[in-house]
């Protein structure tokens, strides 16, 4: 199977090499910055196991790329999305599965607007693995694997095929979902993130300067926690309303195996992955102060709350914390970012 990667963050690197590493696939990876990476990836894992994949193409030429591949893997933010999909259309064999490794930034809403309805898409509910560049284009570390995977399978009557491959791809378990709603909609990164730059910087305003840097996930709150909470309520009833399988999207406290908002806090600050995250912030001569263009905030909000604040607007079903937090966000992005 020939398989195309399209990216080259944090993800995109682990992913390419952990599977150009195993001898059943070919794999391409399309890239703006193709000159940059070695012909060999290095991808050490959480428990000290190396694997060292070789790519048979790096490219930023979409023709060369797509037009043999049989799987498409988008591991792109939000915002490349809609111009990568439009990018790689032209090149893309009718019966190719397209994709997204993680699916609540839009990819779906996308994919349905820019590609044939007949071309077979899919996506998951969250990222297979945690993962971090060392040296771009040559080494990246796997920081975390997930014990299960969930995946949505849209434009074909083989779901199997897809939900099968992606199990065997990654060796571990994959669940079939029943709708696309439930890997688009999400409680992970577009709730989590913003419930703790709500709780950290809602009464920040020009001219205020913070002397230090707090950790993100280390410093987490009770305040995040019961906001997070309320927000995940919200969000699971409106699936309650959508076409989907009901426990989907797991709520946040079963999730994190937590009970309270306490327990909540005590676990997200404890995860080993999430250690030494700093909160995004920049400095200035006078201090630091949130940074504004961080994905934290450019992608999470307009590329993943946004998407259940659509929705729930489209079955006319009120969640005022979630809006509350989202309008707080877009203004901070539209006043800050450039």
């Amino acid at each position: 199977m020939k398989i195309c990667i399209c990216g080259g963050g944090n993800l995109g690197h682990v992913v390419a090499g952990y599977l150009s590493a195993k001898a059943a696939y070919r794999v391409g990876i399309l890239t703006g910055k193709p000159t940059q990476w070695s012909d060999t990836l290095e991808i050490v894992d959480c428990h000290g196991n190396t694997f060292l994949g070789k790519p048979s193409i790096i490219t930023s030429s979409p023709q060369a790329a797509i037009g043999d591949a049989d799987v498409v893997l988008f591991c792109l933010p939000g915002f490349a999305i809609p111009s990568k999909l439009r990018e790689i259309a032209p090149w893309l064999k009718p019966t190719a599965w397209v994709g997204s490794v993680v699916s609540s930034t839009g990819f779906f809403f996308e994919a349905f607007k820019t590609l044939p309805a007949t071309q077979p898409l899919f996506g998951f509910q969250r990222v297979p693995f945690i993962s971090r560049i060392v040296r771009y284009g040559e080494k990246a570390e796997l920081k975390g694997y997930k014990e299960s995977l969930k995946l949505a399978v849209e434009n074909t009557n083989d779901k199997e095929a897809i939900r099968a491959f992606w199990e065997n791809a990654f060796d571990t378990k994959v669940t079939l979902l029943q709708s696309y709603y439930e890997v688009s909609l999400s409680n992970s990164n577009p709730l989590l993130h913003p419930s703790r730059l709500y709780t950290l910087w809602r009464n920040w305003e020009e001219g205020v300067y913070y002397d230090e840097v707090p950790m993100f996930y280390e410093g987490w709150s009770d305040e995040a926690s019961r906001l997070l909470i309320m927000m995940d309520n919200e969000l699971q009833s409106l699936l309650e309303k959508l076409p989907v399988t009901r426990g989907s999207i797991t709520p946040i406290l079963d999730y994190y195996e937590s009970h309270d908002a306490a327990s909540l806090t005590r676990k997200i600050s404890s995860i080993v992955a999430f250690k030494g995250i700093k909160a995004p912030m920049v400095s200035s001569s006078q201090g630091f102060i949130p940074d504004f263009n961080s994905r934290y905030f450019t992608e999470d909000i307009p590329f993943g709350m946004r998407f259940i604040v659509e929705t729930a607007a489209k079955y006319h079903y009120p969640i005022p914390v979630i809006t509350k937090v989202y309008e707080w966000g877009m203004s901070c992005i539209k006043a800050h970012t450039h």
